[in-house]
């Protein structure tokens, strides 16, 4: 990266600074950073006719058919002494084809067409790239720019596998317009089925889809989707960047299928992208393609992250800009994501990947020379193109560090993501169940932590993701219910205590996380209806088992198990947000969280939220501030019979509000308000189309 300029100004930089004037000292911190981003976008006008062609470059690196069905091969490998181009159609043979050199560490083939006029190498012809070192090594290694490798049955390593057919998927449905409430599904696709195997792109399409449309999500996140040698490392090893996951189906075109149909459903479908780090692989990853430890990656000590055992990119170099730039713009291209959710983003952009460090807010935490600004760049460049290219393109980044700007555009100074995760909120909620009787929560506390974020920049709020679904946790169902979810999840005898709180503190927990804690809201495949099992992937610890690596999704398919009350609460309550817009709208007025009662109240959207958790006490008449007069109705009510609640409260009750100030409004209403319960109630008088 080229160095900053002094009077580099910045369009809309006054904004972030007026959003928070604990940055203005930091201003030479964002120019600098600004300027750097300037600096890489002129170098790439200047060098590569901008980065509508530079990002796609995926259509001329790795192997193409040309015109006249030659193939044309070209590869990156600047340490390389030569290479050499081997596979089915030369019969192995290490030397018959010989890349030709080129400048900057570049190496290009072509090979002209069969006599017949057919390509010299056809569809799903297996091939290895020969790379012959200084020091007189010979590897094998797969592109990097491999479209598509698969591992067969009697080898544990990859092969390139030329993917060209005939007749490949066209899809045929448009995106959907983004979301103004984000409601996020996130997936794995191979543990989407009650069976113990690695379930198939096809399957998703055709079994889980339809619940995910019913479910009301207009949002999927799939994770594992790049090419991952390990199954278990849950798609956080990746070896070939531009290959979707083989490992759930032999036919790529599947994933463009699943994409379409969700398409049609109205749903958008994000990638869960991994440019933090790859995979240490060398014979089917990125590691040491050309012979040095510093091809794509920093070179050794920096160049590894200790604890994930893995490689580091240098984004400061060129052609690692053009590889992960380039595969975004794959993704969006070639398969029709509608964005990214970048993996590991702390990890990014600090030296320190944010081990051994405790963020306590501290501006000073954020700038400096522990920020890594290579890699922060590269983000705002990659937010940048992909919102310029895509203009309804979606990132979200997982950070747990709170940089300030990171979900502000760039042009005012921003790393130009569109949301971030809400990661405490997970972590709270454990806590408070790990540690805490009922009559011990504290209500202030959890209103802080579900209200305590950078307004302004935009947060998903999730009360539990696959981290907590994984083994060596519990999932909140687990915590809440524990092997009770074995024996008492029947609807057809008595709620034992342990599964009536269970019950209801599932649905308050989801609910509250939703409507108070982010702009935004993710859930995890199968945690909706409570799963009754945690997620432990076949390894060696478990005798390489598929018994824990699957999705119970034909419990729902009876109603005589408690699961499906759950699943009908949380479909009701994105019916119900799909409604009103709470996501969309600003922040929400707490106007009561009492820690005797253990009452929390709120308005949102117009939309008025009640939380009585305490676990025996009801009320009768309870004082609820509203800001506008008029009459209310219950829209959600989570102790209703159908959703395993006790069915206590008349929905065709109509709630009067008076001119009584109360907590901070204006006007107050009175509620029956049972324990643990939660209820959303709107204003039969206000249009609350948004």
């Amino acid at each position: 990266m080229a160095e900053p300029t002094d009077n580099v100004t910045i369009p809309e930089f006054s904004t972030l600074l007026q959003m928070d004037p604990y940055l203005k000292p930091f201003e030479k911190d964002f120019k600098r950073r600004y300027a750097q981003f300037q600096k890489c976008l002129c170098l790439l006008e200047e060098a590569e006719s901008g980065f509508d062609q530079f990002t796609r470059s995926y259509q001329s690196f790795g192997v193409h058919r040309q015109a006249n069905n030659g193939m044309l091969f070209k590869e990156w490998a600047p340490a390389a002494e030569a290479l050499f181009l081997t596979g089915d159609f030369n019969g192995w043979d290490n030397f018959s084809h010989p890349y030709k050199k080129k400048e900057f560490g570049k190496w290009e083939l072509y090979i002209p067409p069969k006599e017949d006029k057919s390509p010299a190498v056809e569809h799903l012809s297996k091939l290895k790239v020969v790379v012959h070192t200084r020091s007189g090594e010979r590897f094998y290694r797969i592109s990097p720019w491999a479209k598509y490798v698969m591992k067969p049955e009697d080898s544990v390593i990859y092969d390139w596998v030329v993917w060209d057919p005939p007749h490949p998927y066209l899809h045929i449905h448009p995106r959907p317009k983004k979301p103004r409430s984000l409601r996020i599904y996130e997936s794995h696709v191979g543990i989407a089925s009650p069976e113990g195997k690695i379930a198939s792109y096809t399957n998703f399409t055709r079994n889980v889809l339809p619940r995910i449309k019913d479910l009301g999500y207009n949002c999927i996140q799939l994770m594992a989707i790049m090419e991952h040698a390990y199954y278990a490392s849950f798609g956080y090893q990746i070896t070939s960047f531009y290959a979707a996951s083989s490992l759930l189906s032999r036919d790529p075109d599947e994933l463009k299928q699943l994409i379409d149909v969700a398409h049609s459903l109205g749903i958008i479908v994000l990638l869960d992208v991994v440019h933090s780090h790859a995979s240490k692989n060398t014979e089917d990853g990125l590691n040491k393609f050309d012979g040095s430890d510093s091809c794509f990656f920093h070179s050794l000590p920096r160049g590894e992250h200790k604890q994930w055992d893995s490689r580091l990119f240098n984004y400061s170099s060129w052609e690692v800009q053009r590889f992960l730039l380039s595969n975004l713009r794959w993704w969006m291209e070639e398969y029709r994501f509608d964005g990214f959710r970048f993996d590991g983003v702390t990890s990014m952009l600090y030296h320190h990947h944010g081990l051994g460090t405790g963020f306590s807010g501290d501006y000073s935490e954020y700038f400096g020379l522990q920020v890594d600004e290579d890699s922060l760049v590269y983000l705002m460049v990659a937010n940048h193109i992909l919102h310029t290219l895509y203009p309804d393109c979606i990132t979200i980044a997982e950070d747990v560090s709170g940089m300030p700007g990171l979900c502000r555009a760039v042009t005012e100074g921003g790393c130009g993501f569109d949301y971030r995760l809400a990661m405490a909120i997970p972590d709270k909620w454990i806590q408070i169940l790990k540690e805490y009787k009922d009559e011990e929560w504290n209500m202030g506390n959890i209103v802080y932590t579900l209200t305590n974020r950078r307004y302004g920049e935009n947060c998903i709020a999730y009360a539990e993701s696959h981290d907590q679904a994984l083994v060596g946790d519990k999932s909140l169902a687990f915590w809440l219910m524990d092997k009770e979810m074995y024996t008492n999840m029947s609807a057809l005898i008595p709620m034992t205590p342990v599964i009536d709180r269970g019950i209801q503190l599932h649905k308050m927990i989801r609910l509250l996380t939703n409507s108070l804690g982010g702009e935004g809201y993710l859930n995890f495949m199968g945690n909706e209806f409570g799963h009754p099992e945690w997620l432990d992937f076949p390894r060696k610890g478990n005798n390489e088992s598929y018994h824990y690596a699957r999705r119970q999704y034909d419990l729902l398919d009876t109603n005589s198990l408690r699961y499906s009350q759950l699943y009908a609460f949380d479909r009701d309550m994105h019916r119900t947000e799909d409604k009103y817009g709470w996501l969309a709208s600003g922040p929400a007025f707490i106007s009561a969280k009492h820690e005797g009662d253990k009452v929390i109240v709120f308005e949102r959207a117009n939309v008025i939220f009640v939380f009585n958790f305490h676990p025996t006490e009801s009320y009768s008449n309870y004082r609820v501030a509203v800001s506008s007069p008029g009459k209310y109705k219950i829209k959600l009510d989570s102790d209703e019979g159908q959703y395993g609640g006790h069915g206590r409260l008349d929905h065709n009750t109509e709630f009067f509000t008076e001119a009584v100030p109360f907590n901070g409004r204006s006007h107050s209403m009175m509620v029956y308000l049972p324990c643990r319960t939660a209820l959303v109630l709107a204003n039969e008088e206000i249009d609350y189309c948004y």
